[in-house]
């Protein structure tokens, strides 16, 4: 099953937008600290609304723990990033993978786009635009790969 995983998220209602398509595609969402916010944040409960019973939602404080979680899971880390190296629609998801997503400020850490088992980016057609909104960008990847996994069924 994909997985969504936030490295340091810094707005809550963007965070609370993918908890939700999370929810609505029964997809895991894995927060990794530290966060711009609390949890428990109104913003971020605000854009969820009533959809926080079906959110499956594991919070790890630091990368490090995070990496330590992942060493008894298995799945591709598949980095997004305005330099990734694979454009989203020609790489090949797999079931097991997990979606990696930065900060709305930096993006990815180096350190953990080091650590990918892929990278790819979402094409820009105007130069002048460098990304999308986090939300935007969650959404995006993750239908792909719903899409070529069989799962919009």
């Amino acid at each position: 099953m994909l997985k969504v995983v936030l490295v340091h998220p810094q707005i809550p209602p963007n965070t609370g937008n993918i908890a939700r398509t999370c929810a609505a595609t029964d997809t895991e969402i894995h927060l990794v600290g530290p966060l711009g916010f609390e949890i428990s944040d109104r913003y971020l409960k605000r854009a969820g609304l009533d959809y926080w019973p079906y959110v499956n939602l594991t919070y790890h404080t630091s990368i490090e723990e995070f990496q330590a979680f992942c060493q008894n899971q298995t799945g591709r880390w598949v980095g997004f990033s305005t330099s990734g190296k694979y454009s989203y629609i020609h790489f090949k998801f797999q079931p097991g993978d997990w979606l990696l997503f930065g900060s709305e400020i930096v993006g990815l850490p180096k350190a953990v786009l080091a650590d990918c088992t892929e990278t790819v980016h979402i094409p820009m057609s105007a130069s002048g635009v460098r990304s999308l909104n986090l939300s935007v960008s969650v959404a995006v990847g993750l239908f792909e790969a719903r899409r070529q996994l069989g799962l919009l069924e």
